[in-house]
C-alpha cells in the first residue's frame, strides 16, 4: 500500500498578513485548526509541516511539535524542493498538498479527493480547477515521483514558488482529473482563504459561532453564511492570487 502524507506550505512571513498562521480564534492558532482537520482524514497516514529554514518559522515547527506532526525545514522561495524534501523525509508515495491558508478546509473533501486519485489513472487530482468549491477547500493529490518528474523538467522560478504550476500546464505529460464540487457546496464566490485581516475576522466569527464543534462541515458553512450576508461582505474585496 502506497504511503500517503499531508504536506502543508506554511510560512510566517506573508507580504499580505505577516504571522497569519499564529493568529489567534478562542486561544488557537489558525494553523492549529487545520492540523486538526487533517488528523481526521483517514486515508493519511502522515502529516508533514513544511516550512523555511528562516528564524522567523521557528513558531510553526514547535506547533508541530505541540501537536505531534512532522515537520521540514527548507528554500524559503523553491518551494519544489521544499514539498519534495517534506514528502521524502516521512518517505511517503502519495503527496496531499494543502496550503497553510486553508484552516477551515473539510476533511470529508479532502478523502474524496485522495479516493478520486487512488481509483483513477491519473497523476494528478485538482478540486479547485473548475470553480465551485468555496475558496479555502483546496486541495491537490499527486505522486512524489510526479513531483521530481516535473522538477526535472523546469527551472522556471515561477513553477519554483508555485509547485504544481508546471504539472498544470502540461496535462499531455501528467493525466488530471478535476473534481467538481456537488450542486449542495458549489458556491465559488465565497472565500474562507486566510489572506488577509478581513479574511481572518470572518474565519475568526465561523470558529465563534460553531463553539466546541471545531469540525463543521463545508456544507454546515455555507449554510451559516448564507444566513449572514454581511459576513460574507467582509473580505469580498480581497483579491486572490489563484490556485497554487
Amino acid at each position: 500500500m502506497e504511503k500517503i502524507s499531508a504536506v502543508i506550505e506554511a510560512r510566517m512571513t506573508s507580504t499580505r498578513l505577516p504571522g497569519k498562521h499564529m493568529m489567534l480564534a478562542k486561544g488557537k492558532p489558525m494553523i492549529g485548526y487545520l492540523i486538526n482537520r487533517l488528523k481526521e482524514v483517514p486515508s493519511l497516514d502522515n502529516i508533514v509541516m513544511a516550512t523555511t529554514i528562516n528564524s522567523t518559522d521557528e513558531p510553526l515547527v514547535q506547533v508541530s511539535k505541540n501537536m505531534g506532526i512532522s515537520y521540514f525545514r527548507g528554500s524559503e522561495n523553491n518551494v519544489m524542493s521544499r514539498v519534495i524534501g517534506s514528502a521524502e523525509s516521512v518517505f511517503t508515495d502519495i503527496i496531499v498538498s494543502i496550503t497553510g491558508d486553508c484552516p477551515l478546509i473539510d476533511p470529508v473533501i479532502i478523502e474524496q479527493a485522495i479516493q478520486t486519485y487512488r481509483h483513477n489513472d491519473c497523476d494528478y487530482v485538482n478540486n479547485a480547477f473548475i470553480p465551485g468549491y468555496p475558496g479555502g477547500m483546496n486541495v491537490q493529490v499527486y505522486s512524489l515521483e510526479s513531483l521530481k518528474k516535473s522538477s526535472q523538467m523546469t527551472s522556471d522560478r515561477l513553477d519554483l514558488e508555485h509547485v504544481t504550476s508546471h504539472i498544470l500546464r502540461n496535462p499531455s505529460i501528467f493525466k488530471h482529473i478535476y473534481m467538481v464540487a456537488p450542486s449542495d457546496l458549489t458556491y465559488p464566490d465565497l472565500s474562507l482563504e486566510l489572506d488577509e485581516k478581513s479574511d481572518y475576522e470572518i474565519i475568526k466569527k465561523i470558529i465563534e459561532h460553531f463553539d466546541s464543534n471545531e469540525l463543521f462541515s463545508c456544507k454546515e458553512i455555507i449554510d451559516l453564511l448564507t444566513q449572514y450576508p454581511e459576513w460574507i461582505a467582509m473580505n469580498h474585496h480581497v483579491i486572490r492570487k489563484g490556485f497554487e
